[in-house]
């Protein structure tokens, strides 16, 4: 064996030196001390300030807030897993590099690794980890601020390293590895990505059982298997606090299974299918791998590109400038997946020069992963998966599923390039399929570039229906000038076609040169008139120039703010001054211009709605079928001429805010808020109950009815109420006196048994209620609200949210870190010692 010496890890470091380069060079303002404003982050400051304030004043965790959707677990808001380790070492493998270079970084040095376990020189392996980590959809999710995302891609390679030298015998490395980045591939805390990657995976694990049948090699696959499933128990346990309240909460969020019974074609154990697929890749737009700008690439005004608007005609310009740039299939885009033009001509070249079970896990992947994007584009296997596939349908924005593609591309295109360098006459060898690749490429490129409107059409039906409804309202207005307006209108479609093509041209032929350039250099290292050094060096620049341009196109440094800016985001409205005025603990607040989608409400309030992707689902469901109904009456009687007395009628008709206790209503951030004064406040005693047959008779209910005096109760309550009779005490009362995150204390004073209804949201996994210290059984009313039978008497009761979910995690997690750690520290030290004892022979 080599003799391991200094000089071994220099290439390494020089390799780490220029991945730190470059992550630096990329986000140049970041060394002017400015900050990159990601809007998800910034919606993640207003979700988790009531979290992160309960933090910093106690120094314990929140389990619940209540400041988004009426009150929801925070274990997938801002929950700190203080036994978990893990993200100490993740911090520590990105170098505490600045936000987010340190992502970027680990998506250079997460691919390099697995290059160098595929036995890829170091200095191709820098080639192939800018042609993975230069991706454009990366860089898109770190301007958006998915940064959970971007760090579980960041790991998948090397967890894939790992698994790959398990399946090589080298089973202690190989161990070692699996389980060190397994465990921060789940503390990512991305199931989603982490989910995509055990697809992988799996397949990766069939075809080598496979070659393990062939070549009767049975014993060797599952003692691998046997390390990696060792790997996936102790990296499941360092992370068990997080997976098991995400799981327990998962049951009850959107992602689980609804109890209503209608539109039954539509929904499944998880997700409704048109929810999921809502974000299905268009077919088309999957040669956004190759072109990015393929169907417009971002949802942004055409103005912002003016070389488009040259040859429109200038009587149609601001028509057409004001017009999206994307005409894709999917809903809106902050940009396309762009594998890169070079990497894709090298990947396609890989398909034949490339043999073994590789070739093939990384065709099969990639091939299903195009597939599943499509999502209701191509349902049959959709609903396949949807229905057949364990945890598929928990999942929304199938698109996603592209991330492998953009793992597998790279990595088949970089195994190509080993070949040739390792053996540059194979072009000669192959010639037939290096013509049929760049054929397949750039000369698809070209013909895209040549007659466009050949392949595509660049205008939408919806788009086209859109423009003749707005003609006709034209027409409407003002008939004596149905020639001129029919004119315009019918002008527009054919300008905004030729505004569009331009911007599809200009990429196909910049995809075109580039895959030329591309395979020129490849062309002329095969005749050996260049050198290996400069081999890489040229494709290094011109993968990394294209790339890079692309990036910027969607993150650059106009996405950057100075420190202050980044403050002010958060600056109260006058609305929100007057309503913290109010110093009592019994309202929430509606902001009627973005009920539901809507993080910066509650940065300063318990808010009606909110901004996150798993809410529960039974307070999403009452969103679809009552408060949006009510919302729109609201709005209703706002643009009324009548406006106080339309809002006073009016806040009787809208029972469900009134039981969610909506005080305050911003309708104007800088105006007034109006009160509503039918708000129950935060715990009531009702008149009576009604008993309802099931969860869909239950939230129909909700449509008419007085929560004030009644309860709706699912039936399957009935024996926690059936003994209930009295009428209401009219001289009782009940109070908040007392309010944290995780509890909330009542004072209440009744002659007799009383049925009391919370303006709290039901969820049985973790909330006790406590009456004189005496846990009391409680039961769900008006669909998403606890209620309870108070007793007679004067009493404290206080609400405790305890769940068994994080408490008992944590202290398994901190037993199982120190497990993974002490395996790691032992799977060194055996590694080092049989390296040295194989120096020494």
């Amino acid at each position: 064996m080599k003799k391991i010496t200094s000089k071994t890890f220099i290439p390494i470091v020089l390799s780490i030196i220029i991945f730190i380069a470059l992550s630096i060079f990329y986000l140049s303002p970041l060394m002017e001390g400015k900050k990159l404003k990601q809007g998800d982050i910034v919606n993640h400051q207003g979700m988790s300030k009531e979290i992160s304030d309960f933090r910093n004043a106690t120094g314990d965790e929140a389990l619940w807030t209540n400041r988004m959707f009426g009150g929801m677990p925070a274990f997938q808001i801002s929950v700190l897993y203080k036994t978990n380790f893990i993200s100490y070492i993740d911090k520590a493998i990105k170098l505490w590099l600045p936000h987010p270079a340190g992502l970027i970084f680990l998506y250079l040095l997460g691919f390099y690794i697995l290059l160098l376990t595929l036995g890829v020189d170091k200095r191709l392996s820098i080639v192939g980890a800018i042609a993975f980590a230069f991706s454009s959809y990366f860089f898109i999710i770190i301007e958006a601020g998915h940064n959970s995302k971007a760090n579980a891609i960041g790991y998948m390679a090397p967890v894939i390293a790992g698994i790959i030298l398990c399946f090589r015998g080298r089973y202690i490395l190989g161990g070692i590895i699996t389980l060190l980045f397994l465990a921060l591939e789940i503390n990512a805390n991305h199931i989603q990505i982490t989910y995509y990657l055990m697809m992988m995976v799996l397949i990766l694990g069939i075809i080598e059982l496979i070659y393990a049948l062939k070549e009767k090699q049975l014993k060797p696959f599952f003692k691998a298997v046997g390390v990696m499933f060792v790997a996936l128990f102790i990296a499941f346990g360092a992370n068990i606090g997080n997976l098991w309240t995400t799981y327990e909460y998962g049951k009850y969020s959107t992602r689980g299974k609804s109890e209503l019974t209608s539109d039954k074609a539509n929904k499944t154990t998880g997700l409704d299918r048109d929810y999921a697929t809502d974000w299905s890749y268009g077919i088309p737009e999957t040669f956004s791998l190759l072109i990015p700008n393929i169907q417009g690439g971002e949802s942004s005004y055409i103005n912002n590109d003016k070389d488009a608007l040259k040859k429109v005609d200038p009587k149609y310009k601001e028509a057409v400038a004001g017009m999206s740039k994307y005409w894709g299939e999917q809903p809106f885009t902050s940009g396309p997946v762009y594998a890169g033009a070079i990497v894709v001509f090298l990947f396609m070249l890989g398909l034949f020069l490339v043999k073994g079970r590789m070739k093939w896990f990384l065709l099969i992947t990639t091939v299903l992963s195009i597939l599943l994007a499509w999502g209701k584009h191509f349902m049959p296997l959709t609903d396949f998966f949807f229905d057949f596939i364990p945890g598929y349908n928990k999942f929304r924005a199938v698109s996603m599923i592209m991330v492998i593609a953009e793992f597998t591309i790279p990595l088949l295109a970089i195994l190509a390039l080993k070949e040739i360098f390792e053996k540059p006459e194979i072009i000669k060898e192959k010639i037939k399929y290096f013509f049929i690749s760049l054929s397949l490429t750039a000369g698809i490129a070209f013909l895209f570039w040549l007659t466009p409107s050949t392949f595509f059409s660049f205008v939408t039906e919806n788009e086209t229906t859109e423009i003749n409804q707005q003609m006709n309202t034209y027409l409407q207005q003002s008939p004596e000038s149905e020639v001129q307006i029919k004119e315009f209108f019918d002008n527009i479609i054919p300008n905004l076609e030729i505004a569009r093509i331009s911007i599809f041209k200009s990429d196909a032929i910049r995809s075109f040169l580039f895959i030329v350039l591309g395979a020129l250099v490849v062309w002329v290292y095969s005749r050996k008139w260049i050198n290996k050094t400069i081999f890489v060096l040229s494709l290094a620049g011109l993968i990394t120039l294209d790339m890079f341009v692309v990036d910027k196109r969607y993150l650059n440094n106009d996405n950057f703010v100075s420190k202050t800016k980044m403050k002010s985001t958060f600056t109260p409205s006058k609305a929100d001054e007057l309503i913290l005025k109010d110093k009592e603990l019994n309202y929430r607040v509606l902001n009627l211009n973005n009920p539901f989608n809507d993080a910066l409400t509650s940065y300063y309030h318990n808010s009606i709605g909110g901004y996150h992707g798993a809410k529960l689902k039974k307070y999403q469901e009452l969103i679809e079928m009552r408060l949006s109904e009510e919302i729109k009456k609201l709005i209703s009687a706002f643009s009324s001429k009548t406006i106080d007395t339309a809002f006073v009628s009016t806040f009787e008709r809208i029972p469900v805010l009134n039981m969610l206790n909506t005080k305050y209503i911003i309708y104007n951030p800088e105006a007034i808020p109006i009160i509503n004064d039918n708000a129950l406040g935060n715990a009531w005693f009702v008149d009576q109950y009604k008993l309802v047959a099931n969860a869909d008779s239950e939230i129909v209910a909700l449509k008419n009815f007085n929560p004030a005096e009644t309860a709706i109760i699912d039936k399957r309550f009935e024996n926690m109420v059936s003994a209930y009779k009295n009428p209401k005490d009219t001289a009782s009362s009940i109070n908040l006196v007392s309010y944290e995150p995780n509890k909330l204390e009542y004072r209440t004073k009744t002659t007799k048994e009383q049925l009391a209804v919370f303006s709290e949201i039901y969820y049985d996994k973790g909330w006790n209620v406590f009456v004189d210290g005496k846990k009391l059984p409680y039961f769900r009313a008006n669909y998403v609200l606890r209620a309870m039978l108070i007793p007679a008497g004067d009493h404290t009761l206080v609400w405790k949210f305890e769940p068994a979910s994080y408490y008992t995690g944590e202290k398994i997690s901190l037993a199982f870190n120190i497990l993974f750690i002490l395996i790691i520290l032992g799977g060194i030290y055996m590694e080092v010692k049989k390296i040295r004892n194989k120096e020494s022979v």
